[in-house]
Formats: structure tokens, sequence, C-alpha cells
């Protein structure tokens, strides 16, 4: 199964990188298997990437003043929060950018036979990760204004609950997206 089915024929006569056809010239170098898989695995570890980040940087929030310690979770959480949020932020965008990417081809090749087999539990979990995804990129301003102005207490009720529903988020998009790969299957 072609993904690009009005692929420029190779003597067409028209330039490479003109028109809509302007993908074709990745896939002269490369199989779509292998561009597919690049695509996905940027975006899985995007994904991890900003896991962890807003992991440490919820167990920040949630941090109760401790002495100093060795102990493993204060040291987890002993984190400057205010320095994740612009790393947050560019990871939370470039991740959805390329997830929307695989999304095409997700949409056409996977979907699809999910709903013929009948999985529609799987299904509406995706629903629920694009929505929690999307909900997650319009919060971001809100998250990112609180973190940069961490200095203002009064808006540290903002900095708790917007971290902590965008760490609930990112776990749950991050969990759902693993279990629906696996009912499917990458690459198949």
């Amino acid at each position: 199964m072609a993904l690009w089915p009005h692929r420029r024929p190779k003597n067409s006569g028209v330039p490479k990188g003109w028109g809509i056809r302007s993908m074709d010239f990745i896939l002269d170098y490369m199989s779509e298997q292998t561009y597919w898989t690049i695509l996905f695995t940027i975006h899985a570890l995007l994904a991890v990437a900003l896991l962890g980040a807003l992991t440490h940087q919820a167990a920040h929030v949630l941090r109760q003043p401790k002495p100093a310690g060795a102990g493993f979770l204060n040291r987890f959480s002993a984190v400057s929060g205010h320095a994740y949020a612009s790393a947050v932020c560019l990871l939370w965008v470039l991740t959805f950018i390329f997830g929307a990417w695989i999304y095409v081809k997700y949409r056409i090749y996977v979907r699809i036979p999910i709903e013929q087999e009948g999985f529609y539990k799987t299904l509406g979990a995706f629903e629920m990760k694009e929505h929690l995804g999307a909900i997650g990129l319009g919060l971001l301003p809100l998250y990112w204004i609180a973190w940069k102005r961490h200095g203002e207490a009064n808006l540290s009720a903002m900095r708790k609950g917007s971290t902590l529903l965008l760490a609930f988020f990112c776990w749950v998009t991050f969990l759902v997206g693993h279990i629906v790969n696996n009912v499917r299957g990458f690459g198949s």
C-alpha cells in the first residue's frame, strides 16, 4: 500500500519539489516504512522527554518543605520548577506536531482495521488522547505565564494546577498511545 498514491512518476517531466508532490524527494532516498519509523521514533523520544520534564515539575509542586536530605524522592522533586517551563512548552508543541503528522497514517492504515475488528474502547481511548493533547496545547499559555512569573505568590495555585493537569494529560496520552500501538502494532 503506497502512502503517497499520487507519487510523481520518475520521468514525468515535473521538477522535484513542485506542488503537492514535494515530499516525494524523501521517498526517493528511503522506504516509506523507514520514513514513518523515523517520524514515530522522534515522536516517541519527544514524548518521553516531555513526560520526564513534567513528572519532575509535578513532583516539585507537590513537594512538602523538608530539610535537605539524600532521599531519592527529595532529590527527584528538588528541581527548579520554573526552569522547565519553556522546555515543557517547546516539547509539547513539537510532540503535538509530530503526532499530528503521524495521525494521517494512523487515520488511514490503523484506525480503519481497528474499527473493522471492533475494538471500540481502544478507539475511544485514542479519541480521548487526541482531545487531551489539544486541551493541553490550549493550556500552555496559562502554564507558561504562571511559571515565568514564579516569584509571584498569588500565581502558585495556577502553577500547581496547570502543572498537575498537564502532567496528568501527558501520562494519559503517553500510555494510551503505547496501548493503541500495541493493539495494531507499529508498521503493520
